[in-house]
């Protein structure tokens, strides 16, 4: 045994996830009796990790990271889009304390201020949305589940890569046959991806003989249901999703007295500029 095991990072904290460990597959995840998973300080190799470019652009810097700081999560592409926010929001308060600065704007006079958030009151007002309520259409059942972190990344990576070609358009609106072709072809694969999106989104379809739960016959489903139905659908998965993100904080101005919500987020970029 090394003499300084003594010595390396010992857990800052303990947290439940919003999911309570469910949809997580076989050996993604060890959850404790108790449900409280420990969570360690960022390494300097973690940090280092999140600094990369192409590590964060691809998702693995951050799989990297949450396996470090949680060893319970063996896999964490496994890991449900509702317990992503909770999960950084702990890394964060294990790193750098429970304190989180950031700039604002105010709408009303444009006044820019700094302010600090409780962390710990921001990860406590995550809550989990109730999967249990289908969606009924006719004889059908609709049930849902959050997407993982791997169907999140996926997804954004499309859409990153289809924005960029809408960015290029020129400034005076004129586009050649070729830049309009791939314009077209963007809107498609964007199109696909909303679809594949909420395809990903549904657990299981019960009809009145079958209880289909294959992604496959989901997808054809959702390519062929009618627009009511797909929209009613995208509508419910889209309210699950806001239920689990983290909440706005009220701010008050201090030029104009303006109280307005600021959103607050904790994505790779704002991890470590927040913490300075």
């Amino acid at each position: 045994m090394n003499p300084l095991s003594q010595y390396f990072r010992q857990p800052a904290i303990y947290i439940k996830l919003p999911s309570q460990g469910k949809y997580y597959p076989p050996g993604s995840i060890d959850m404790p009796e108790n449900g409280e998973l420990p969570v360690l300080p960022m390494t300097a190799i973690d940090e280092i990790s999140y600094r990369t470019p192409d590590a964060l652009f691809s998702g693995q810097a951050v799989i990297n990271v949450i396996q470090s700081c949680i060893p319970a999560i063996k896999n964490a592409w496994h890991v449900p889009s509702i317990d992503i926010d909770t999960i950084l929001v702990a890394i964060r308060i294990a790193s750098y304390g429970h304190e989180m600065e950031f700039g604002t704007t105010c709408p009303a006079c444009n006044n820019v201020d700094d302010y600090a958030v409780d962390l710990r009151v921001v990860m406590g007002q995550i809550k989990a949305p109730d999967y249990t309520q289908p969606i009924k259409q006719g004889d059908i059942e609709i049930y849902f589940k959050p997407m993982t972190y791997k169907n999140l990344s996926d997804n954004n990576k499309i859409q990153f890569d289809e924005q960029r070609i809408f960015q290029a358009i020129p400034a005076d609106g004129e586009v050649d046959a070729n830049r309009l072709t791939a314009m077209a072809d963007a809107l498609k694969k964007m199109t696909e991806m909303t679809v594949t999106a909420l395809s990903q989104s549904v657990l299981t379809i019960k009809t009145p003989t079958a209880l289909v739960s294959e992604q496959e016959f989901i997808s054809e489903f959702m390519r062929n249901c009618d627009s009511a139905l797909f929209n009613r659908i995208q509508n419910f998965v889209v309210e699950n999703k806001t239920q689990a993100e983290m909440k706005p904080v009220m701010i008050k101005c201090g030029g104009c007295s303006n109280e307005y919500a600021q959103s607050i987020t904790l994505d790779m970029t704002s991890f470590f500029v927040r913490a300075s």
